[in-house]
């Protein structure tokens, strides 16, 4: 059987899940925060690519950033599924920052902060663990991996086989071979097809790559 992210999710995750994509369909008429002509189950399949990233845990109390969160796609589907972790959504667009700072407002997170930033500039003011970052189709993975190792801390908590090891985890689609091979000498690089999870057109050439420090 295919593996299902809405299937982990419990009846209250799910409600903040629908809730979220109802006011990302609302606010997207006026600010555009994903394509203009999204409907409701373009928003689904944009929360759903999102919570593939729950394909392996992230330990309790990770700093997870999300580099480029627009909307908050996959910071705001990532905190609702993960309570145990933190999010800091970043983006350098204010007033995509100030959509995503009202939608967590209403729908109550907690474990969810909004940052108006520069990916560049950008510095986290955490003492927590800031070992993961996450992406989805937002710069090259150079860039990522750069941002990330500004920032990134160390990861004190036991990293099992179900557990994403700490660096960057990002949602990309397409022809990866110059991204991954321009990293491929400093970081561990492992592909996840999501077409091997969802037989859906929408997921044929998209994938999870996750980059770890070369050990």
């Amino acid at each position: 059987m295919p593996w299902d992210p809405f299937r982990q999710l419990s009846d209250e995750q799910r409600r903040l899940l629908n809730a979220y994509q109802a006011m990302l369909l609302d606010f997207n008429r006026r600010i555009n925060l994903i394509s203009r002509d999204a409907d409701a189950e373009a928003v689904r399949m944009h929360c759903l690519h999102c919570l593939f990233l729950t394909y392996r845990r992230f330990p309790p109390g990770a700093v997870v950033v999300d580099w480029g969160t627009g909307g908050g796609l996959p910071a705001v589907p990532l905190a609702i599924a993960c309570p145990h972790i933190r999010v800091i959504a970043v983006d350098k667009v204010e007033k995509k920052v100030q959509a995503l700072r009202a939608m967590i407002r209403r729908l109550g997170l907690a474990n969810i902060a909004a940052r108006h930033s520069l990916a560049e500039t950008f510095a986290a003011d955490t003492p927590a663990e800031c070992a993961y970052s996450v992406s989805r189709a937002t710069a090259p993975l150079r860039d990522l991996r750069e941002w990330h190792g500004r920032i990134a801390q160390p990861c004190a908590r036991p990293i099992n086989a179900d557990t994403w090891r700490p660096g960057v985890i990002c949602l990309k689609g397409g022809d990866l071979t110059d991204e991954m091979a321009s990293v491929a000498g400093e970081t561990d690089i492992e592909r996840i097809e999501l077409a091997d999870m969802d037989q859906r057109l929408w997921f044929r050439d998209k994938a999870i790559l996750a980059c770890a420090p070369r050990a």
